[in-house]
């Protein structure tokens, strides 16, 4: 179910419904599709991602973190790779983290100051942005600023509290957070009963095998601990004469301390 085949059909279908929309074309239809990506591990699987949607012909908007303990935006290969996405024709924009704000005039402050930030970092505007977990406050307060998209604003996202899948609402919203699809699954019955739709996929979910939870989980730990050895290597000359040491990935390393347990 999270395989890169299984995203091409889920595009596939977008596709031959007639409704894929950008936020800004969605504004004007009464009918549309949205697709969306919250980037909250890895800006290599957000990058693999927008390739295999670049095979289909298909653009939407990643929402890249500031303050995200698992990436660096303002290193020099995330920078390049996400001017890369923005050169191939992928939207990009701020997933905006309260960090435990509530004050909802701080919240607009602070996410206007993190989109110029980003902007003038990048070197192209950005003007859309989706927020990292959003509080029931965050979603019930419709957040808008003159001359930016919210994700989660009322043309988009229909807020209740109380929503359930078999839920009637304006904007139907479907979500794989937590490697689990929430409120429905991108299939050909449920594009075709909803006029509004707007679907969020995770990067890190996604992969050329699908693995399941956990063993999606140890593959993104691997490739984070191999991204950490390159990075040490690349700033550290002595760092070498010890790296094939450090070689194996996590999950090697588990199964030789299992394997010399059963021994």
């Amino acid at each position: 179910m999270f395989s890169y085949e299984d995203y091409r059909e889920i595009l596939r279908l977008i596709r031959e419904s007639g409704r894929q929309a950008t936020y800004e074309e969605a504004l004007h239809r009464d009918e549309f599709i949205i697709m969306r990506h919250d980037v909250e591990y890895s800006v290599d699987r957000a990058f693999e991602l927008s390739k295999v949607e670049e095979s289909m012909d298909f653009r939407s908007t990643f929402f890249f973190q500031w303050t995200n303990n698992s990436y660096n935006i303002l290193s020099r290969r995330n920078r390049d790779i996400l001017t890369e996405m923005h050169e191939r024709g992928q939207y990009i924009g701020l997933h905006f983290a309260l960090n435990g704000m509530t004050d909802m005039d701080l919240v607009r402050s602070r996410i206007i100051q993190e989109m110029d930030m980003l902007s003038n970092m990048l070197g192209f505007e950005v003007k859309w942005f989706s927020i990292h977990r959003p509080s029931p406050d965050v979603l019930a307060a419709d957040i808008r600023i003159p001359g930016l998209i919210n994700a989660y604003q009322d043309e988009f996202f229909s807020f209740d509290p109380k929503a359930t899948p078999e839920s009637k609402l304006d904007v139907k919203y479907m979500s794989d957070a937590n490697h689990i699809w929430r409120y429905g699954y991108p299939d050909a019955a449920t594009i075709a009963s909803h006029r509004k739709i707007q679907i969020l996929a995770h990067p890190f979910a996604w992969t050329r095998q699908g693995y399941d939870n956990e063993n999606n989980f140890r593959t993104l730990i691997d490739e984070k601990y191999a991204e950490m050895i390159d990075s040490i290597d690349g700033e550290c000359k002595d760092f070498n004469r010890y790296r094939d040491r450090f070689e194996a990935s996590p999950s090697e390393l588990r199964g030789r301390a299992e394997t010399g347990k059963q021994g």
